[in-house]
């Protein structure tokens, strides 16, 4: 009703009017009505270049919203157009080294990883860790995030001996800066040991998946989600390895304290109970896991 209103009060291109349809836009697209966003979000782009100008403030905002309306709707190449003409902007306009030009190369980094287009991420993400190690330092925490984010895009590209290059870089630092019993520590170590596993080093994987359910016990507890998520991760390699009967015995526990803590209907017990019925099947007790997945 107010665009309506505002359309035949002030105009179809009134400074008002692409507020009020850009105000329903992003209603639209919080009820998951997304093409009518996209329509109103593309409107007033249009609308705020031809009134405003391309490098107005709030002509920049709608492009960016309707960049995120077509991420959410799955339109990622003309996601990535659009992040690419932000980016270039932002470049002209902000410079190389502004925190709103890295935010913006982030989202087209991860964009590109949406879409599948792991070679053109990566780029990015190299680009981003040689401009915040420039800036910031090799040492500084921002550097440690960018260097993990490049890590995690070397692994979905299979680069895996890059990736493990970094991860191990990046769990170094964070030991020495954080400490051996802090979060980030134990996150550090276990993106570490998932890409040792990834490239078949399982008994190097073991032991620091190892490590990590030992710390989680004795920092967080048995209970902690976070030990309950280790000892799941552990697991895993264990099966990978053969070892079926030290995995069955780790999934059954898991699987005791879920239903104990969460309940029997939770989606985190029924997942635990699929993964215990996998090495179940593989250590030929077939009755038991037809059991846990018929009962799934």
């Amino acid at each position: 009703q107010n665009l309506e209103d505002s359309i035949r009060v002030l105009g179809t291109d009134h400074p008002s009017t692409l507020t009020s349809r850009f105000n329903l836009a992003g209603t639209y697209q919080a009820a998951g009505r997304l093409n009518e966003a996209i329509a109103l979000y593309e409107q007033v782009f249009n609308g705020r270049s031809r009134v405003l100008g391309p490098d107005h403030r709030s002509t920049l905002t709608a492009r960016d919203e309707l960049a995120g309306a077509y991420r959410e709707a799955g339109r990622l190449d003309e996601t990535i157009t659009l992040k690419k003409q932000i980016l270039a902007d932002a470049l002209r306009i902000m410079g190389p080294d502004s925190p709103g030009t890295s935010t913006v190369r982030l989202n087209l980094a991860a964009t590109y990883r949406d879409a599948g287009r792991l070679d053109e991420a990566v780029d990015v993400y190299e680009q981003i860790l040689d401009d915040v190690t420039r800036l910031e330092g090799p040492h500084h925490p921002h550097t440690l995030t960018a260097r993990n984010r490049l890590a995690v895009a070397y692994r979905d590209a299979g680069r895996l001996h890059d990736a493990i290059t970094l991860f191990e870089q990046n769990l170094t630092d964070v030991t020495r800066l954080a400490g051996p019993d802090h979060p980030h520590t134990l996150t550090a170590r276990n993106q570490l040991a998932g890409a040792y596993q990834d490239a078949g080093r399982l008994h190097d994987a073991i032991t620091l998946f190892e490590q990590n359910l030992d710390d989680f016990t004795r920092i967080l507890g048995p209970d902690h989600p976070g030990t309950l998520a280790s000892r799941h991760s552990l697991a895993g390699p264990y099966q990978d390895a053969g070892r079926l009967h030290d995995a069955i015995t780790l999934f059954e526990q898991n699987l005791d304290d879920f239903t104990r803590i969460l309940g029997p209907d939770h989606p985190g017990t029924l997942a635990s109970r699929h993964s215990l019925a996998g090495p179940y099947q593989d250590a030929g007790r077939l009755h038991d896991a037809i059991t846990l997945f018929e009962q799934n």
